[in-house]
């Protein structure tokens, strides 16, 4: 129930096929239980408010930004925010059970592990920026999206998925 990981040459990962059917049960169980889907990108914006309310609560308190996110509950008790930390300890869980706790950096062996971090920081604060500016992430706006065949959701996948396939001839090199 593994497939080949083509950097490590390890084998311990979940068949793609079933994590993507698991996937689907998640997402249905999020819909039925929650009334609505998954997202992530709104769990860090939860974090950033809560810490500058943190820091600068006079400024957070006057940005038109920030103070809409403020209420009497901190930023913090959002769902989202769990969400994102059960995905966390779950993938860290999944990684112990399965012997692939390491500090390692993973990278093609022609590039070095700092520009592989480099790029991989490069690319998650566009794709967060992204995110911001498209009111959601791939599991928010795509997935949940698709899910409840909102025509949005399927433009956004295929924005997402076009523009990586558009770009990966420029950055292949950086994990092939």
């Amino acid at each position: 129930m593994s497939h080949h990981n083509y950097i490590t040459h390890d084998t311990k990962y979940m068949n793609p096929y079933i994590a993507g059917i698991l996937l689907g049960v998640v997402l249905l169980a999020a819909f039925y239980l929650t009334g609505r889907g998954l997202g992530a990108s709104g769990a860090m914006k939860s974090v950033v408010v809560a810490a500058v309310d943190g820091v600068a609560p006079g400024h957070a308190q006057s940005s038109h930004f920030y103070s809409k996110y403020l209420g009497e509950d901190s930023p913090l008790n959002s769902w989202l925010v769990f969400q994102v930390l059960g995905v966390l300890v779950g993938g860290l869980l999944s990684g112990a059970l399965a012997g692939r706790l390491q500090w390692k950096v993973e990278h093609s062996p022609k590039i070095t592990p700092r520009r592989r971090i480099v790029m991989a920081v490069i690319g998650g604060a566009l794709f967060g920026f992204g995110s911001q500016l498209g009111r959601g992430c791939t599991s928010g706006a795509a997935l949940s999206g698709m899910a409840t065949l909102s025509l949005a959701g399927f433009v956004t996948m295929m924005a997402i998925f076009g523009t990586a396939y558009a770009l990966a001839y420029f950055f292949r090199k950086n994990w092939i």
